[in-house]
């Protein structure tokens, strides 16, 4: 049996916020929801998160997460005392209790993984992780046999010039024997400079204790202030851009290009420099996005290229050109083979396949068929100050340039409608529509002159 406390009661005051360190965010998901995710290996019986600070926000924010057990720690002493808060939580629990920090998100699945099969294989009392730093100052230096057991941590500034040299370092990353630990979290004492209860303290009186180093340090990477949390979003979009180069994907210039961890792509994808892709964003295979565009929770189908364009909420299928300077917002579905191209926003419509809308419109709560030829200037009005209406185009309809569609309208097929229109009826398959004043001429007319001032 396996139960995991994740601490996450602390403020975190260098972050200079109000929100709880935890929840501030990495890549588009917060702190404490990445620890939690690098769980899906272990699968534990129990997920306790350790709660203090406006505990009401990590409530809510991990809602959607099954089967979390919230503990509170009003008083914020220490690793030692948020642990202690477990005790009548866990008083029948038989197993084994991973502690894992909910400011440190970057921990590999395999990790834990391995981190857990020590600990089993063991018996051991308690299972620690340690890293191997470039340059440990400021960390406790941690000292084992030729085994991996423990010998001793040493504080920093306990260290001497020799032990110093060490560059392992402890993690913060521990599995115990719950019940081991349970029968000594009541000795702890916070008789020390910060008169807190540390969870250190409690590995020196457990036996036998073993260490596990970490293969890649930035792995235990804490996040205690904005710089810490930039630092983080480099390595973690390292991770990200060498794992979809390795897979097929090209990157040109990738210091320029940020990719969520939940984005996926298809083999023979380019994404193009100062592109960024948000979210739950799907790209099929030879799609070409990019440069300057920004797609969000969005899929895009095969060989379908984005050029300076937003695409949000939206899906857009095979063979269709996007860009320059589209804007596809909420719900908008492009079929196969379309082309939205300059300075058009399309928001909750649909477009059937081989549809055009080449430049300078809006639709809007719109329904367009196949083979559609949208005129530039074209817009469907589809708010009246108070609720939004629909527009229904047909197949191979043709709008002129300017043309006003004033919803609820429905247009039929094979229509083409005269440039300038203002429709606001019905307008029947197969029909030529016109909707606008009648030219009118004056032959030899000349403006007036001004009115003459005279002096006085």
């Amino acid at each position: 049996m396996l139960a995991v406390a994740v601490l996450a009661a602390g403020r975190g005051t260098r972050m200079k916020s109000d929100l709880p360190k935890v929840l501030h965010q990495l890549g588009g998901r917060s702190l404490v929801e990445r620890v939690l995710d690098s769980l899906s290996v272990v699968q534990p019986s129990r997920n306790l998160v350790i709660v203090g600070y406006r505990s009401e926000l990590v409530k809510e924010a991990l809602q959607p997460w099954s089967g979390i057990e919230f503990v509170e720690q009003v008083q914020q002493l220490g690793t030692g005392h948020a642990v202690q808060q477990l005790l009548p939580y866990l008083q029948d629990f038989q197993g084994s209790l991973l502690v894992l920090n909910g400011d440190v998100p970057l921990l590999r699945p395999q990790t834990i993984n391995l981190l857990l099969k020590t600990h089993e294989q063991h018996g051991n009392a308690v299972t620690l992780l340690a890293a191997h730093l470039p340059n440990p100052k400021g960390y406790g230096r941690v000292f084992c046999n030729d085994d991996n057991t423990l010998k001793e941590i040493v504080e920093d500034r306990d260290c001497t010039p020799a032990q110093k040299q060490n560059h392992r370092i402890n993690a913060g990353v521990y599995c115990f024997d719950w019940a081991k630990l349970a029968a000594i979290l009541p000795k702890l004492s916070s008789n020390n400079d910060q008169q807190e209860y540390y969870l250190t303290d409690a590995v020196n009186y457990l036996d036998p204790v073993m260490v596990v180093d970490v293969e890649d340090h930035e792995e235990i990477l804490g996040i205690n202030d904005r710089k810490q949390l930039a630092a983080a979003y480099d390595i973690l979009q390292t991770r990200i851009k060498d794992n979809w180069m390795a897979a097929g994907v090209t990157l040109i210039d990738p210091d320029s290009i940020t990719i969520d961890d939940t984005v996926e792509l298809q083999p023979d994808v380019v994404i193009e420099p100062q592109t960024h892709l948000r979210g739950k964003t799907v790209i099929g295979a030879g799609s070409r996005i990019g440069p300057g565009s920004l797609i969000e929770n969005s899929q895009i189908g095969e060989q379908v290229t984005v050029l300076y364009s937003v695409v949000s909420q939206s899906v857009v299928q095979s063979n269709s050109q996007i860009g320059p300077y589209t804007h596809l917002r909420k719900h908008a579905h492009v079929g196969a083979k379309c082309r939205v191209g300059n300075f058009v926003e399309i928001k909750n419509s649909t477009l059937g396949d081989r549809t055009n809308v080449a430049h300078l419109s809006y639709l809007g709560d719109a329904t367009l068929g196949e083979k559609v030829n949208i005129g530039a200037g074209t817009i469907t009005a589809n708010y009246d100050g108070y609720k939004k209406y629909p527009t229904q185009i047909g197949d191979r309809t043709k709008t002129g340039a300017n043309t006003v569609l004033v919803a609820p309208v429905s247009v039929g097929a094979d229509v083409t409608i005269g440039a300038g229109s203002v429709i606001t009826k019905e307008v029947p398959d197969d029909c030529l529509a016109l909707a606008r004043a009648k030219q009118t001429l004056f032959p030899g007319w000349r403006p007036g002159k001004p009115h003459e001032t005279k002096e006085s």
